[in-house]
Protein backbone atom coordinates (compact mmCIF):
# COMPACT_ATOMS: atom_id res chain seq x y z
CA UNK A 1 0.00 0.00 0.00
CA UNK A 2 1.42 3.46 -1.07
CA UNK A 3 1.89 5.91 1.89
CA UNK A 4 0.38 9.72 0.58
CA UNK A 5 3.01 12.42 2.03
CA UNK A 6 -0.03 15.87 2.32
CA UNK A 7 2.76 17.40 0.07
CA UNK A 8 2.85 14.86 -3.35
CA UNK A 9 1.09 15.75 -6.28
CA UNK A 10 -0.49 12.36 -6.09
CA UNK A 11 -1.95 13.34 -2.54
CA UNK A 12 -3.59 16.53 -4.17
CA UNK A 13 -5.02 14.20 -6.79
CA UNK A 14 -6.72 12.20 -4.55
CA UNK A 15 -8.19 13.96 -2.58
CA UNK A 16 -11.77 13.66 -2.73
CA UNK A 17 -13.40 16.59 -4.49
CA UNK A 18 -14.72 19.50 -2.00
CA UNK A 19 -17.89 21.20 -3.25
CA UNK A 20 -17.58 24.79 -2.36
CA UNK A 21 -18.34 28.31 -3.45
CA UNK A 22 -16.51 31.83 -2.73
CA UNK A 23 -18.77 34.97 -2.71
CA UNK A 24 -18.47 38.77 -1.14
CA UNK A 25 -20.45 40.92 0.30
CA UNK A 26 -20.16 44.95 0.45
CA UNK A 27 -21.57 47.82 1.88
CA UNK A 28 -20.03 51.03 2.12
CA UNK A 29 -16.25 50.03 2.68
CA UNK A 30 -16.78 46.82 3.95
CA UNK A 31 -16.43 43.58 2.36
CA UNK A 32 -17.07 40.31 3.59
CA UNK A 33 -15.62 37.28 1.67
CA UNK A 34 -17.98 33.74 2.39
CA UNK A 35 -16.62 30.43 1.67
CA UNK A 36 -19.62 27.89 1.86
CA UNK A 37 -18.92 24.05 1.93
CA UNK A 38 -20.16 21.15 2.31
CA UNK A 39 -20.18 20.52 5.94
CA UNK A 40 -22.53 21.01 8.98
CA UNK A 41 -24.48 24.17 9.47
CA UNK A 42 -21.84 26.35 11.05
CA UNK A 43 -21.67 29.76 10.35
CA UNK A 44 -18.28 31.13 11.54
CA UNK A 45 -17.28 35.39 11.36
CA UNK A 46 -13.28 36.01 11.44
CA UNK A 47 -13.04 32.53 13.06
CA UNK A 48 -16.27 33.60 15.87
CA UNK A 49 -19.65 31.70 15.84
CA UNK A 50 -22.44 33.99 14.13
CA UNK A 51 -23.97 33.86 17.73
CA UNK A 52 -21.28 36.34 18.95
CA UNK A 53 -21.82 38.83 16.81
CA UNK A 54 -21.43 42.81 18.53
CA UNK A 55 -23.14 44.91 18.92
CA UNK A 56 -26.29 42.79 20.04
CA UNK A 57 -28.99 44.66 18.29
CA UNK A 58 -27.64 44.36 15.25
CA UNK A 59 -27.29 40.33 15.75
CA UNK A 60 -30.79 39.64 14.42
CA UNK A 61 -29.48 41.40 11.10
CA UNK A 62 -26.98 38.83 10.38
CA UNK A 63 -29.22 36.05 10.94
CA UNK A 64 -31.57 37.32 8.56
CA UNK A 65 -31.04 35.35 5.33
CA UNK A 66 -31.14 31.89 7.70
CA UNK A 67 -34.09 33.08 9.34
CA UNK A 68 -35.88 33.82 6.09
CA UNK A 69 -35.13 30.67 3.77
CA UNK A 70 -35.27 28.18 6.87
CA UNK A 71 -32.53 26.83 8.71
CA UNK A 72 -32.82 23.14 7.10
CA UNK A 73 -31.45 24.73 3.98
CA UNK A 74 -27.95 25.83 6.07
CA UNK A 75 -27.94 22.39 7.96
CA UNK A 76 -25.65 20.86 5.21
CA UNK A 77 -23.49 23.79 4.58
CA UNK A 78 -20.08 25.39 6.65
CA UNK A 79 -20.34 29.37 6.03
CA UNK A 80 -16.77 30.77 6.67
CA UNK A 81 -16.98 34.96 6.39
CA UNK A 82 -13.77 36.79 6.78
CA UNK A 83 -14.80 40.52 7.20
CA UNK A 84 -12.84 43.71 7.13
CA UNK A 85 -13.40 47.77 6.09
CA UNK A 86 -15.40 49.88 6.82
CA UNK A 87 -17.23 50.54 10.18
CA UNK A 88 -19.83 48.47 12.62
CA UNK A 89 -23.00 48.46 10.83
CA UNK A 90 -21.62 48.36 7.31
CA UNK A 91 -19.59 44.94 8.21
CA UNK A 92 -22.60 43.39 9.60
CA UNK A 93 -24.59 44.58 6.62
CA UNK A 94 -21.80 43.02 4.47
CA UNK A 95 -21.58 39.76 6.21
CA UNK A 96 -25.72 39.50 5.94
CA UNK A 97 -25.13 40.06 1.98
CA UNK A 98 -22.47 37.32 1.60
CA UNK A 99 -24.21 34.94 3.96
CA UNK A 100 -27.14 35.20 1.62
CA UNK A 101 -25.36 35.44 -1.43
CA UNK A 102 -23.46 32.07 -0.63
CA UNK A 103 -26.51 30.23 0.14
CA UNK A 104 -27.77 31.55 -3.50
CA UNK A 105 -24.47 30.35 -4.98
CA UNK A 106 -24.11 27.09 -3.61
CA UNK A 107 -27.64 25.94 -4.66
CA UNK A 108 -26.94 27.17 -8.12
CA UNK A 109 -23.52 25.14 -8.33
CA UNK A 110 -24.43 22.15 -6.29
CA UNK A 111 -28.01 21.79 -6.25
CA UNK A 112 -30.91 22.93 -8.68
CA UNK A 113 -32.04 25.70 -10.63
CA UNK A 114 -35.16 25.67 -9.46
CA UNK A 115 -34.14 26.03 -5.61
CA UNK A 116 -31.97 28.65 -6.18
CA UNK A 117 -34.79 30.50 -7.93
CA UNK A 118 -36.75 30.21 -5.03
CA UNK A 119 -33.91 31.45 -2.84
CA UNK A 120 -33.83 34.38 -4.56
CA UNK A 121 -37.23 35.23 -5.16
CA UNK A 122 -37.60 34.78 -1.18
CA UNK A 123 -34.55 36.99 -0.97
CA UNK A 124 -35.70 39.35 -2.98
CA UNK A 125 -39.09 39.75 -1.36
CA UNK A 126 -37.74 40.31 1.87
CA UNK A 127 -34.69 43.01 0.97
CA UNK A 128 -33.14 43.54 -2.59
CA UNK A 129 -29.76 44.60 -0.33
CA UNK A 130 -29.04 40.91 0.18
CA UNK A 131 -27.98 39.86 -2.86
CA UNK A 132 -27.58 42.97 -5.14
CA UNK A 133 -25.16 45.83 -3.05
CA UNK A 134 -26.00 49.14 -2.49
CA UNK A 135 -24.26 51.47 -4.94
CA UNK A 136 -24.34 54.48 -2.60
CA UNK A 137 -20.51 55.69 -1.61
CA UNK A 138 -19.76 58.90 0.41
CA UNK A 139 -19.64 62.04 -1.90
CA UNK A 140 -15.99 64.19 -1.68
CA UNK A 141 -15.27 67.22 0.06
CA UNK A 142 -15.65 70.36 -2.14
CA UNK A 143 -13.29 73.53 -1.63
CA UNK A 144 -15.17 76.68 -0.49
CA UNK A 145 -16.99 74.48 2.31
CA UNK A 146 -16.09 71.95 5.10
CA UNK A 147 -18.35 69.25 3.82
CA UNK A 148 -19.44 67.63 0.37
CA UNK A 149 -22.79 70.32 0.46
CA UNK A 150 -22.45 72.61 3.26
CA UNK A 151 -20.41 76.05 2.32
CA UNK A 152 -18.72 78.70 4.82
CA UNK A 153 -20.55 81.29 5.35
CA UNK A 154 -20.82 84.52 3.37
CA UNK A 155 -20.47 87.95 4.21
CA UNK A 156 -20.84 91.16 2.76
CA UNK A 157 -19.05 93.69 4.80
Amino acid sequence: KKRYSPHSRDFIANMPEVQSVQVFGKKKTATAVAFAKQGRGLIKVNGQPIELIQPESLRLKVFEPVLIVGQEKFSNIDIRIRVKGGGITAQIYAIRAAIAKSIVAYHAKYVDEQSKNELRKTLMEYDRNMLVSDPRRCEPKKYGGRSARARFQKSYR
